[in-house]
């Protein structure tokens, strides 16, 4: 139950297409590649004021 199978991943990559279109993809990727380092980002400044407070 854990893992899918490739007609699973096949139905998902159609449904995203159909909803986004295949010229917008490249471009809703790289936001969410900007968000993930954003996120990381904020996530080793957090642990840089954390070692400054102890």
């Amino acid at each position: 139950m854990g893992s899918f199978s490739l007609l699973h991943w096949t139905v998902v990559l159609l449904i995203v297409l159909l909803l986004f279109g295949a010229g917008k993809l490249p471009s809703v990727m790289g936001d969410f590649a900007k968000g993930i380092k954003s996120f990381k980002a904020g996530l080793k400044d957090d642990g840089d004021d954390q070692k400054h407070i102890a």
